[in-house]
């Protein structure tokens, strides 16, 4: 295995099972994704407001510029997240399971005072260890 995820017995665990502390990558080229916002295909915010949906609209887009290059959630090695409000994080990390349901990427999430669109929640991007 060219990526392998976890947790150093000399550090404490994470506080939750949502991250790994460290990916190791052993080959392969790396893909960096800028960060998404849920937009519509004619450029607009998906459902101001409700942020599962934007969720579910930014890992589709994730998900499409990975197959794009050959690669899925399974070789993601980051995750960083800006939310505009850290109170509704566990709609976020509901619909971000589905996309990493065994070992856990490496990960950051931070609240920020807002985006660079006014009707985003949240702002997601990765690293990918390429096949």
């Amino acid at each position: 295995m060219r990526v392998t995820l976890g947790n150093p017995g000399t550090v404490p665990p994470p506080p939750n099972p949502f991250y790994s502390h460290a990916a190791r990558v052993t080959a392969g080229p790396m893909l960096y994704v800028s960060g998404q916002i849920a937009l519509t295909e004619d450029g607009k915010v998906d459902a101001p407001g409700d942020m599962a949906r934007q969720s579910e609209v930014i890992f589709s887009l994730l998900e499409r510029i990975l197959a794009a290059h050959g690669a899925g959630f399974a070789d993601v090695v980051n995750v960083r997240t800006f939310v505009t409000d850290l109170g509704r994080v566990a709609e976020y990390g509901a619909v971000r399971r589905r996309y990493f349901p065994g070992a856990a990427p490496t990960s950051t999430t931070v609240e920020v005072a807002r985006l660079f669109h006014p009707d985003a929640l949240l702002e997601v991007e990765v690293v990918a260890a390429l096949p």
